[in-house]
């Protein structure tokens, strides 16, 4: 007596590859992890009041705060306040050679203190700041060029606010210099991450459905990160 032990191989591992993606949908992260996701992101970028009182909220061992916690929490306010040439001090007396290694990062401040002046309304110093002090950047760097030439055409327009290049008077454009200088200061630090977990992360979801989209393939995809909207899937092959 013989059986046939043939298979079609290929739907099995179809199905099957099908199968343990619908079983994924039902994973869920434990409340712990997030936690520690959230306070990771809290002391990381020097939200010390907030990790603290989070820690006590949801009953978390008191958080591992670094050395320089207070002062990245004084550079990054006054990089989001405007107060350019007080937080290069600031940085300077904390670590001298940072912006001095890492040219492009003090560029970026430096662009600040420009952008600062034109949302000032002054355009005769933010013109002579910028040939003083960014003009050498630009020459040496395409990146920087580009940058600054983006920031000086903010003065082209009667209200810089209304113009295409309005985004770098935005306060998420500060902010996001903010984050580049902390994560700076981490690295100079030694400290094992220098940017927070929760947004490699996010990173990682966006590049991740970017690549199941290119491929046409279904999966229940997050189309609102900020308040993890998913969206189950309509059209599409299988994985």
């Amino acid at each position: 007596m013989s059986f046939d032990t043939t298979t079609n191989n290929g739907n099995e591992k179809e199905e099957r590859k099908y199968y343990d993606r619908n079983k994924s949908d039902d994973l869920q992260i434990s409340r712990t992890d997030m936690n520690m996701l959230i306070m990771n992101y809290l002391v990381t970028e020097g939200f010390k009041e907030a990790a603290i009182k989070f820690q006590q909220e949801a009953g978390l061992q008191e958080p591992a705060l670094c050395s320089s916690l207070d002062e990245r929490i004084m550079i990054r306010e006054a990089v989001q306040t405007g107060r350019i040439p007080e937080a290069i001090a600031m940085v300077n007396a904390l670590h001298p050679e940072l912006l001095d290694n890492d040219r492009y990062l003090y560029f970026h401040l430096q662009q600040l203190q420009l952008l600062e002046l034109i949302r000032a309304g002054r355009a005769e110093e933010a013109l002579a700041f910028a040939s003083a002090t960014l003009a050498e950047a630009g020459a040496n760097d395409p990146n920087a060029l580009t940058e600054l030439e983006r920031s000086l055409a903010l003065l082209a327009f009667p209200d810089p606010h209304s113009s295409p290049f309005a985004d770098l008077l935005l306060p998420s454009h500060s902010q996001k210099i903010a984050s580049e200088l902390n994560a700076a200061i981490l690295k100079m630090e030694n400290q094992e991450y220098t940017n927070p977990k929760l947004c490699s992360l996010l990173r990682m979801i966006l590049w991740s459905q970017s690549e199941l989209d290119k491929h046409n393939i279904k999966y229940s995809k997050m189309t609102d990160l900020a308040n993890a909207t998913i969206e189950k899937p309509k059209h599409g092959r299988r994985l």
